[in-house]
């Protein structure tokens, strides 16, 4: 019996462009610690990792260590506001729509706590799609996208040879080689295609409209080209 075909996906980035809100988180968070970040503040780069490491690359031209002050902070804001700052990528919807339809198992993979990325799902009227939704806990233990990678194969029993993970950032495709996945880069995210293509995408979809149909052919076993 040939195992289901499986899709993992980030989410932001990958769905949503959620750089509105965190940037107002973030702005929020840096402000709690006593400091006049400027308005401007560009964190595109920053959009991806864990929110620990995140914040930690901000709170650096401040002299500033306080990480889990500035992470407490953050999620207070997000949790509050932020994360209804965040808006589908054109096309997506009918992407989630048509991988649905042709019976793909989907599962969100996000580094964002999963309980936020619930929330926006639901908000968005996204959640339907999803067999699953994974993201980051409060232990810290899926903070990586190795380990949460890992923990939605096992947890849902999938093969990651008939699976395939989606995101616009290297730490996903090097997330999926880690643990025997094949990675897709998107390129409308917050990723170039150098660092998608550095981290060794096995494929790159430059638009939404052909997402779906890139997917389906790569996870039916098609040969995929770097």
């Amino acid at each position: 019996m040939i195992p289901a075909c499986s899709v993992l996906l980030d989410l932001d980035g990958t769905l949503i462009d959620s750089q509105p809100g965190i940037l107002a988180s973030c702005l929020a968070a840096l402000r709690a610690l006593g400091h006049e970040p400027d308005e401007t503040l560009d964190i595109r780069g920053a959009i991806g990792p864990p929110l620990e490491d995140m914040m930690q690359i901000l709170l650096q031209s401040y002299g500033d260590d306080r990480v889990g002050e500035a992470v407490a902070a953050y999620r207070q804001h997000y949790g509050e506001s932020g994360l209804l700052g965040s808006v589908p990528y054109p096309g997506i919807g009918k992407s989630l729509e048509e991988m649905k339809r042709t019976g793909l198992r989907i599962y969100l993979a996000t580094s964002k706590r999963a309980i936020f990325a619930s929330r926006i799902l639901d908000h968005l009227k996204f959640a339907t799609y999803f067999d699953g939704i994974c993201g980051s806990v409060p232990s810290g233990e899926l903070d990586h996208k190795p380990e949460l990678l890992a923990h939605i194969l096992s947890k849902h029993s999938l093969s990651p040879s008939h699976s395939l993970m989606v995101g616009d950032r290297r730490y996903d495709i090097s997330g999926a080689h880690a643990v025997g996945m094949r990675g897709l880069g998107v390129l409308w995210g917050y990723g170039t295609r150098d660092e998608l293509e550095t981290a060794g995408a096995d494929q790159l979809v430059e638009s939404t409209a052909d997402l779906a149909r890139t997917v389906l052919s790569m996870v039916s076993g098609k040969q995929s080209v770097r």
